[in-house]
């Protein structure tokens, strides 16, 4: 039993820069097209959450499911915590098990690549959830702040159900000084283009032909091909050269999106999944310090889970590209990446949160875990032990409401309260089934929000200090990331 990838999601952020603007700022640089943006309030623990949320709604759906994942694999060349384990993180957001094991392969954009083919390596005995999520920002006015872009996407690996099965795969390695950032900088470093341009081609063609050769196909039989590396020029020439027929090759999204560096691969790999029919043969060559390449065969499996995306309302990649904002101002988006410095909100800056007390309460504050009481039904939040409408005390059951929508009774503008990108709008939210929650609001303007507007619940950074990232839970409107603050 091979196994291979039985559910998938994808997270693009709801902001787009439109790339004309920095040019309009800064009198050079730009271009066209548009970019994705992180949020203030998001990072790449964060977009691989609210990726693995899309991948493990459809699991549940897969006919036959391959199980809960046993293994958590994250990987980003950012990660928010060094000394620290991020994807503890991921995996306590996501309400996974204490048995399912949760690991960091970060460093460099390949381990993106390798994060993917691990998982796929253990499908045929173990169910791995591999999450990949990169943020990446650049020299103001540089190519790399132009063409990057933020995202994450998550695969589920497993050994029955597979919609796309694993049957080839080739790599080569060379060292050689291409791109580099060492630990404490926030830009990578380039060297010239056509060195890089020498060096990859000749090792794309070679892990590409060792992997048509692993598994057992010609150029002629590949049916889609994802081409992706963060050297455009280098993946370029790499994909025209390829062999494969006319139309194979895969949108590289890079006029919408930007390059998602370490995630472009896989977000890549997903867009193609959701367009591509059952037996058809799908390639993926990625560009990063080598090349990896590897084929996979769809599954007749692969309508059914198309069918069970649509019916989950979990977004395509397509859906996500459509559904951008993208007048966000040049200026906000170089505020929140920290590279332009504004006045702060007047209220003192945020203290660290106590390991103690979160450790205490990690159900409610990172699953979002609230107690329903047995007795006369009335939902908690946060959850607690004595029922509040007829005190029976010690008879309540957990519920995780982090996929429960729900509507906006009420809501506040502050203009005071301490936030990385002011002000803070709070909302009070009634959730479907019972529950009643104040909470901050993002990927909302406040001119646009209303009494009664649909919302649900997203991951996200709520501030940092002293080192320590402060997650929990904001509502954004339901209709997908929508409207959110500039500040």
């Amino acid at each position: 039993m091979s196994g291979g990838i039985v559910a998938w999601g994808t997270y693009l952020p709801y902001w787009r820069l439109q790339r004309p603007a920095i040019a309009g700022l800064l009198g050079s640089g730009g271009g066209k097209g548009t970019r994705t943006v992180a949020s203030y309030d998001e990072d790449t623990t964060t977009l691989g959450v609210e990726a693995g949320r899309r991948a493990l709604a459809l699991l549940d759906r897969a006919v036959p499911g391959p199980g809960a994942p046993t293994d958590l694999l994250f990987s980003t060349p950012l990660p928010g915590y060094l000394d620290k384990t991020s994807a503890t993180t991921v995996h306590a957001a996501l309400g996974l098990g204490r048995a399912c094991g949760a690991y960091d392969l970060a460093g460099s954009p390949r381990s993106g690549v390798a994060t993917l083919v691990q998982a796929l390596a253990g499908a045929g005995s173990r169910t791995t959830l591999a999450v990949i999520a990169d943020l990446r920002t650049g020299l103001a006015g540089s190519a790399e702040e132009r063409d990057s872009g933020d995202g994450a996407v998550a695969f589920v690996c497993g050994p029955e159900g597979a919609v796309a099965e694993l049957i080839g795969r080739g790599a080569v390695s060379e060292e050689f000084l291409d791109r580099w950032r060492v630990p404490g900088e926030d830009d990578s470093r380039v060297w010239e283009e056509r060195f890089g341009e020498e060096i990859y081609v000749p090792l794309a063609r070679e892990a590409f032909a060792a992997a048509l050769k692993d598994a057992g196909v010609i150029e002629s039989e590949v049916d889609h091909a994802v081409v992706t590396g963060l050297h455009v020029r280098a993946t370029r020439v790499a994909a025209a050269g390829l062999g494969v027929r006319d139309g194979v090759l895969a949108p590289d999204l890079l006029a919408s999106v930007g390059n998602l560096g370490a995630a472009h691969a896989g977000l890549a790999l997903a867009d193609v999944l959701e367009r591509a029919e059952p037996g058809q043969v799908v390639a993926v060559l990625s560009l990063a310090d080598g090349a990896d390449a590897f084929i996979l065969r769809t599954t007749d499996a692969l309508v059914a889970a198309r069918q069970a995306r649509s019916v989950a309302g979990v977004p395509t990649v397509a859906q996500q590209v459509a559904a951008g904002r993208d007048d966000l101002a040049y200026a906000t988006f170089l505020t929140w990446r920290g590279r332009l410095r504004r006045e702060p909100p007047r209220r003192p800056d945020p203290e660290r949160p106590g390991a103690p007390i979160v450790h205490r309460s990690d159900a409610w504050k990172y699953a979002f875990e609230a107690s329903r009481c047995l007795a006369c039904g009335f939902r908690h939040m946060p959850p607690t032990r004595t029922c509040l409408s007829c005190h029976a005390i010690d008879q309540m059951q957990s519920e995780r409401l982090a996929d429960t929508p729900g509507t906006v009774a009420t809501f506040t503008i502050d203009h005071l309260a301490y936030s990385p990108s002011p002000p803070v709008v709070g909302v009070i939210v009634d959730f479907d089934g019972g529950g009643r929650y104040r909470c901050e609001a993002t990927d909302v303007r406040a001119s646009e929000l209303s009494v009664g507007d649909r919302v649900e619940m997203t991951f996200r950074r709520i501030w940092s200090a002293q080192g320590v990232h402060n997650y929990f839970w904001k509502a954004r409107p339901l209709s997908g990331p929508a409207q959110a603050s500039e500040g």
